[in-house]
């Protein structure tokens, strides 16, 4: 039953790569064409295959169908959140995981600092879009397009001196962080209050969340708190294979 199963199952990636008949699924399964026949037929009951005029088969819509349904029922915040509390206890400071959602930013999961002294934050909250790391990662996957008509409406209110001032000054930091694939705000906020950010992708490769690692200058530096990035890095990358489904890229010797 096991071998019928992963030839079956064997079948979905060679007519991914387009349509093909019989023989040819018979030759890439190393079977018999009446045993090929026999899975295909069985795939195409369950709408996972389809047999078109020439005789040819292709994927199915059910299977895109099924496909489309995992993927809008995947909870990035359940899958993240085991991630953020091994980070949480490999740094202790406050860990952050943040979605971009009807033109907002919003805090959907925290790990609290183990330090008496740590940032306020609450789930559910909006973040300041304009200075914020996490917003900086989500906004700068927008398409270009998008990013310039956001730019335009935002207000820049000037939290700290640190804090962004006007739409070109935003696009060109959303242009860097795009390039580099992190984020930080080091005092636009908070004055007090420093932060790091990556992006987790989807198997789509874009953005669909951030997340952070903060903490006040009282309890460690800015420059001290950048030395986390490849950890927050990796953390985030982790979190994107789980979500996406996708195998690990090649790491980066810079993380």
């Amino acid at each position: 039953m096991s071998q019928t199963v992963d030839r079956a199952l064997s079948i979905l990636p060679l007519l991914a790569e387009g349509p093909a008949d019989l023989g040819q699924v018979a030759d890439r399964l190393g079977v018999h064409k009446s045993t090929a026949l026999r899975l295909l037929r069985t795939l195409h009951e369950h709408g996972l295959v389809y047999r078109q005029s020439d005789q040819r088969y292709r994927l199915g819509a059910r299977l895109f169908a099924l496909a489309q349904e995992a993927v809008e029922n995947l909870d990035v915040r359940e899958i993240a959140h085991p991630h953020l509390v091994r980070l949480n206890e490999q740094c202790g400071h406050t860990v952050h995981l943040a979605v971009y959602e009807e033109n907002e930013v919003l805090y959907i999961d925290k790990v609290e600092s183990r330090y008496p002294v740590r940032m306020y934050s609450r789930i559910g909250k909006p973040v300041a879009i304009t200075v914020a790391a996490v917003a900086k990662l989500l906004l700068a996957d927008l398409p270009e397009a998008e990013r310039r008509v956001l730019a335009e409406k935002l207000d820049y209110p000037m939290y700290t001196a640190r804090s962004i001032p006007n739409a070109p000054a935003f696009l060109k930091e959303l242009a860097t962080v795009r390039e580099q694939g992190w984020a930080t705000d080091l005092g636009g906020h908070e004055e007090s209050i420093n932060c790091v950010a990556a992006p987790i992708r989807g198997a789509d490769g874009r953005v669909a969340a951030a997340m952070s690692v903060s903490a006040p200058n009282v309890v460690v530096t800015a420059d001290e708190l950048l030395t986390l990035l490849p950890l927050v890095r990796r953390t985030a990358d982790a979190i994107s294979r789980d979500y996406s489904g996708k195998s690990p890229a090649k790491e980066d010797p810079k993380k």
